[in-house]
């Protein structure tokens, strides 16, 4: 990455961008550099390093030198926290007013921060922004052309209850949001805080057209969502975590928990007849 005087003369966008990272020498850098590379850079990236065993630890800081000075921050934690944790304790450290969150082995869109930040710079009443995340093999260079105005659209309560409407990686939320990652939950923890967030009272909006990518199948593959039945588990706490708050009534708990296992056995199914990309 270039240190060079221009690097002095761009104009930061207000965001903290925050990837946990564990065991991820292969990918992390592809991460960066997708968030170096914005139309409208963030400030700052935090990588927190999830106690990795296999030397990522060091490649993180040995990164950092590689971009410009005070750009990345790297925090360490003392023992394997999972990635709710993770990103809690990244969040600490957010100097901006706009947080985004990347796994380290996802990417962006070059226009990501741009569309995001300023979409909710000018509508305020938004506590959280996201779409989907297109999963793909090989660098999406054809995807990664200028995306025309697409617009922005509230999600219901309902609406997000029937499906998680945002991969983590196109979140972006504003400081308003009080609410924080469930510690130590590592399925589904993203999808809890979306929930527990929009049936607070919290303003969630979805955008029309994906800004994030990730390289791997959504569902059947290694990872946190190679595992099934504990990704299905993790929704079901959703559900139950939103019924024991009050925050849904007995009727939404049973109808949406019924339509999570119905989609469970669906996925299960297309998983075992080698339907991973449907």
């Amino acid at each position: 990455m270039s240190k060079t005087s221009d690097v002095e003369k761009m104009v930061y966008a207000e965001v903290s961008v925050i990837i946990p990272c564990y065991r991820c020498v292969d990918s992390i850098r592809r991460a960066l550099i997708s968030v170096y590379e914005q139309t409208l850079r963030p400030f700052e990236v935090l990588l927190i390093d999830d106690y990795s065993s296999d030397g990522t630890l060091d490649f993180l800081y040995k990164l950092k030198d590689e971009f410009p000075e005070n750009w990345i921050k790297v925090v360490p934690l003392t023992h394997n926290m999972g990635p709710a944790s993770a990103r809690n304790a990244g969040w600490q450290y957010a100097s901006q007013p706009f947080v985004a969150f990347l796994d380290s082995d996802d990417s962006w869109h070059p226009q990501k921060t741009e569309i995001q930040l300023t979409w909710m710079k000018n509508n305020p009443e938004a506590s959280i922004t996201g779409q989907d995340c297109i999963a793909i093999i090989d660098e999406p260079s054809e995807v990664k052309h200028p995306i025309n105005d697409m617009p922005f659209y509230e999600v219901s309560g309902a609406q997000l209850l029937a499906s998680n409407r945002f991969s983590t990686s196109s979140v972006m939320v504003s400081s308003s949001l009080s609410i924080r990652f469930f510690n130590g939950k590592r399925y589904c923890e993203d999808y809890l805080l979306w929930c527990h967030a929009k049936f607070s009272g919290y303003k969630c909006f979805r955008y029309l057209a994906p800004l994030a990518y990730s390289y791997k199948p959504r569902y059947g593959d290694s990872g946190l969502s190679g595992n099934l039945w504990r990704m299905e588990r993790g929704e079901l706490f959703v559900y139950t975590f939103l019924f024991k708050q009050k925050m849904i009534g007995f009727g939404t708990f049973f109808t949406f928990g019924l339509w999570s296992i119905i989609r469970f056995i669906r996925r299960t199914l297309k998983v075992s007849l080698g339907m991973n990309n449907l």
